[in-house]
């Protein structure tokens, strides 16, 4: 089982450029209710450290790169979001990082849900419990 499930979007351009479109329900497997980028990091600064109850998301990196890392409780994994033409799948109950990101990096992201402060898991600890508690697993 791989957490690293990627959607390669259709590239459309001619000599002037390319363009991607983005749909929700369509190259987007939901419907998409918030859109936020992330710009302007700082050399050496990591972001994300959290996980979600109940959202989805599709992580773009349409300028530059970053290292994601997502984490179920069992499984660790990483990739180089790189691509402004793939996008990174990430459900519900997984822990993700975003490390080492170029100066001139935008990573966009489409989730699921608006923001909702009370469906962040914040502490890696109560991140275990949640999952162990949702897999009912005897190996936590």
């Amino acid at each position: 089982m791989t957490l690293l499930n990627w959607i390669d979007f259709v590239v459309r351009g001619d000599e002037r450029g390319s363009l991607v479109a983005i749909e929700g329900g369509m190259n987007i497997p939901f419907e998409i209710k918030r859109v936020y980028y992330i710009f302007g990091t700082d050399e050496g600064v990591a972001r994300g450290f959290h996980a979600h109850k109940s959202l989805q998301q599709v992580a773009v990196c349409v300028s530059g790169k970053c290292r994601m890392v997502l984490d179920d409780g069992r499984i660790r994994e990483e990739a180089w979001l790189d691509s402004p033409s793939k996008g990174l799948l990430i459900g519900d109950m997984i822990w993700r990082e975003m490390h080492d990101f170029s100066p001139n990096c935008v990573l966009m992201v489409f989730a699921s849900e608006y923001y909702d402060e009370g469906d962040y898991i914040r502490d890696y600890d109560t991140f275990l419990n949640g999952v162990c508690d949702v897999h009912h697993s005897s190996s936590c």
